[in-house]
C-alpha cells in the first residue's frame, strides 16, 4: 500500500465531489419531474430565447406557444431523421405523430425558474466533470484508463445534453426520459470507477470475503437497474392516469406494471437482506453493505409512502435519488471485491 502523492489526492477529492454532485442533478432533476416542471422552458439550451428566463407571461410576444411549437416540429423531423437512419423506424414514426408535441403550456414563472435552475446546475456540474479530465491527465502515463474515462465521462455528458434538448423538443416523450435517467447512471458508474481506481493502490487487501460475493452483488445490481426501469413505467403510468384522476387516485388506476413493480422491491430487499448476512463476519465490507441494506430499505419506505398517501410530490426525487444512490453502492462494492479477487491472484 503506497501513500498518494498531493496531485492524487487532489484528484480523488475532486472526483468523489463530482460524484455527489451528480447525485445532486439527480435529485433536482426529480424535484423538476415532480412539479411538473420539465416543459418550464421550452427550448434548449436557453429558456424562452433568453439565458435569463422571463418572470412574467407580459414579457412573451403573444404567439410565444405557436412558435415554440413550431421549433419543437423542425427539430423532431431532424431527430426522427437520425432514427430512421439507425433502423428505428416505429420510433421515429411516434416522434413525427405524437400529438403531445403540438400541445404548448401556458408560462409558468415558477416552473420555469424550476428547470432552469436545474439546467445551471447540469452546466457547472458539466465544467466538474470537465475538470475531472483535465486533472486525470496526470496519471496518461501511470494509468491511462483513468484518463481515458475520465474523457468518456465528460463526451458522455454532451451528449446527456443533447439528450436533454430532445427530451424538451419531444414534450418529455417517455422513452426519452428512460434513456435520460439510464445515461446518467452510466456517467456517475464512470465517475465512481475513475475515483476508485485512483486509490485501489492505497486499498487493504480483502481476504475474508465469501468466492460466491461477486455473483450476488452482480444480481443485486442488474435487478436494481431493472427495478428502476420498471419505475421509469409506473412513472409514465401516472404520467396517462393524471389527466383524468385526482392524485389520490393515481396509483389505483395504474395496473399491472405497479403491482410488479411493488412486488419486485420484496424480491430486491430479500436479496440485499441475504448479501448482509453473508458479510456478518467480514470487517472489511460489513459497514458498506449494511449501509446499501438501509438505503434499499428508505427507498421501499418511499415507495410505500407514495403508494399509499397520493404520490406526495416531495417523496418523489427522493425515491429516484435513493434508487440511482443503491445503485452506486453495489457498483462501488463490486469494485471493492474485484480488486480483492486481483490481489489473491
Amino acid at each position: 500500500m503506497s501513500l498518494p502523492d498531493t496531485k492524487t489526492r487532489l484528484f480523488r477529492r475532486f472526483s468523489a465531489v463530482t460524484v455527489i454532485a451528480v447525485y445532486l442533478l439527480i435529485a433536482i432533476g426529480g424535484i423538476v419531474r415532480s412539479t411538473g416542471s420539465g416543459m418550464g422552458c421550452p427550448d434548449w439550451p436557453k429558456c424562452f430565447g433568453s439565458w435569463v428566463p422571463p418572470t412574467s407571461v407580459d414579457e412573451l410576444p403573444a404567439d410565444y406557444k405557436e412558435d415554440y411549437v413550431q421549433q419543437r416540429v423542425a427539430k423532431n423531423e431532424k431527430f426522427s431523421k437520425y432514427l430512421t437512419a439507425f433502423g428505428f423506424d416505429d420510433l421515429a414514426y411516434q416522434v413525427e405523430n405524437d400529438p403531445k408535441i403540438l400541445v404548448e403550456e401556458d408560462f409558468n414563472a415558477v416552473k420555469t425558474w424550476v428547470e432552469y435552475i436545474n439546467r445551471l446546475i447540469g452546466a457547472v456540474i458539466g465544467l466538474l466533470i470537465f475538470g475531472t479530465f483535465v486533472l486525470s491527465i496526470r496519471f496518461w502515463k501511470k494509468d491511462r484508463p483513468i484518463t481515458v474515462l475520465s474523457f468518456v465521462a465528460f463526451v458522455l455528458v454532451g451528449f446527456q445534453g443533447w439528450i436533454g434538448s430532445i427530451v424538451v423538443s419531444t414534450n418529455l416523450l417517455q422513452w426519452m426520459i428512460t434513456i435520460h435517467m439510464l445515461l446518467a447512471i452510466a456517467i456517475v458508474g464512470l465517475l465512481i470507477y475513475v475515483y476508485f481506481r485512483s486509490k485501489r493502490d492505497s486499498l487493504k487487501q480483502l481476504n475474508d470475503t465469501p468466492s460466491k460475493l461477486k455473483w450476488i452483488v452482480i444480481a443485486c445490481l442488474l435487478l436494481t437497474i431493472v427495478q428502476i426501469v420498471l419505475g421509469t413505467q409506473v412513472r409514465e403510468g401516472v404520467d396517462m392516469v393524471a389527466e383524468f384522476a385526482a392524485r389520490s387516485e393515481w396509483i389505483s388506476n395504474l395496473g399491472l406494471t405497479f403491482i410488479i413493480h411493488r412486488s419486485y422491491s420484496l424480491l430486491l430487499l430479500a436479496l440485499h437482506g441475504y448479501l448482509f448476512y453473508i458479510l456478518l463476519n467480514s470487517e472489511s465490507l460489513k459497514s458498506i453493505t449494511k449501509w446499501l441494506l438501509v438505503i434499499v430499505v428508505m427507498e421501499i419506505l418511499s415507495g410505500a409512502i407514495m403508494a399509499y398517501f397520493g404520490v406526495p410530490a416531495f417523496i418523489q426525487p427522493i425515491h429516484l435519488l435513493l434508487g440511482t444512490l443503491i445503485v452506486g453502492v453495489q457498483y462501488y462494492l463490486l469494485l471493492l471485491i474485484n480488486h480483492k479477487q486481483r490481489n489473491i491472484a
